[in-house]
């Protein structure tokens, strides 16, 4: 009967030391790369339909700005092709954005005042609308 209160013993051991290796192992644990920080912009970006009545994002190019050990900075800029229309010899800025590298964190810069600001759709979309009209 002793063994009993050993296996229990054991066991909270056990769980002891694998859960750090568990939590260690979860996908919100490791930071994000390039690639998984643009992919996380750009369906959230569709998913929200920001530019819907502006630009198709079939016309819009990615780039990066900027590296961090927090945060990677993108560039919406405007494709000016045959598809898309306008001048080739342009490229305008649209948006920037930064993602945070450990956290689904998203930030847009707004010109107006040269501030970060937490990611809103629908400010997105109510200062688009209002600037277009």
């Amino acid at each position: 009967m002793n063994r009993l209160p050993r296996l229990v013993a054991i066991a909270i051991v056990a769980v002891v030391l694998v859960s750090p290796v568990i939590a260690q192992s979860s996908p919100g644990s490791h930071p994000r790369n390039e690639d998984a920080a643009l992919a996380l912009l750009e369906r959230t970006l569709k998913h929200d339909r920001v530019y819907a009545n502006r630009i198709s994002l079939d016309c819009v190019s990615y780039g990066t700005e900027e590296t961090t050990d927090v945060y990677f900075q993108f560039v919406l800029r405007e494709n000016h092709n045959a598809k898309c229309g306008g001048d080739p010899e342009t490229s305008p800025v649209v948006d920037r954005y930064r993602v945070y590298r450990r956290s689904d964190k998203i930030e847009r810069w707004e010109a107006s005042n040269d501030t970060w600001h937490r990611y809103n759709p629908a400010k997105i979309r109510q200062h688009r609308e209002s600037a277009a009209g």
